[in-house]
């Protein structure tokens, strides 16, 4: 009995072992195609076409990054000025129309038009003076252009981040950056100072910022 459990647990033994290597040769697989796929994007991912993409339709340039989490935003930062556009457009409508309507009607040689045009006014607006549905049409005027004006806002915006998105994506942002201090001085002032070099490694070449 004792030497069946044996075998027993050698095979069991074996079986993990071999399920073991699998999972790890499967992990360095998947690990290497990774890097292997990032390489060939980075090689063929050109920062300028992310800003020239999210330019021509918001969003594109953010795929094109592969920054999928943020398209989402984009639209719905879109969707605030597009949706109070919208709103404030019908009313600035219906507004105008009821001013034109009730100064149209308040005059002594109105006609049996304009008498037609104020009956057919939405209820909101007939017991208010002339001087405050002016004043309503007024906002509602200025807060659509506002809307239009906060549209081209975040469109910017959204071609800004791709671009400098885009930028970031070819520099080197893990640990394996290098900061080095070295003592100087200057021949001018004479006196002593301290020279701050950070090099961020960025694919085919380097680059050092020296802060002084």
């Amino acid at each position: 009995m004792n030497g069946r459990l044996c075998i027993l647990y050698c095979l069991l033994f074996l079986s993990l072992q071999s399920f073991a290597a699998e999972h790890t040769w499967f992990a360095d697989s998947t690990i290497k195609q990774k890097k292997q796929r990032d390489t060939l994007f980075l090689k063929n991912h050109d920062p300028r076409k992310s800003a020239k993409r999210s330019a021509m339709i918001p969003g594109w340039g953010q795929l094109y990054n592969r920054d999928y989490w943020k398209v989402p935003l984009v639209y719905g930062a879109l969707a605030i000025p597009t949706a109070t556009f919208i709103y404030n457009n019908d009313w600035y409508k219906r507004s105008k129309f009821a001013y034109n309507a009730i100064y149209k009607a308040s005059q002594a040689n109105a006609t049996p038009a304009d008498s037609a045009d104020y009956k057919g006014l939405d209820p909101i607006f007939k017991n208010l003076s002339l001087t405050y549905v002016q004043s309503a049409r007024n906002s509602f005027r200025r807060d659509r252009d506002y809307s239009i004006l906060w549209f081209v806002v975040v469109w910017g915006l959204n071609i800004v981040e791709a671009s400098v998105s885009g930028h970031l994506k070819h520099f080197d942002v893990s640990d394996d950056l290098s900061m080095q201090i070295h003592p100087q001085f200057n021949p001018v002032t004479r006196s002593p100072g301290v020279q701050l070099v950070l090099n961020i490694k960025e694919p085919k070449r380097k680059q050092a910022f020296v802060v002084r």
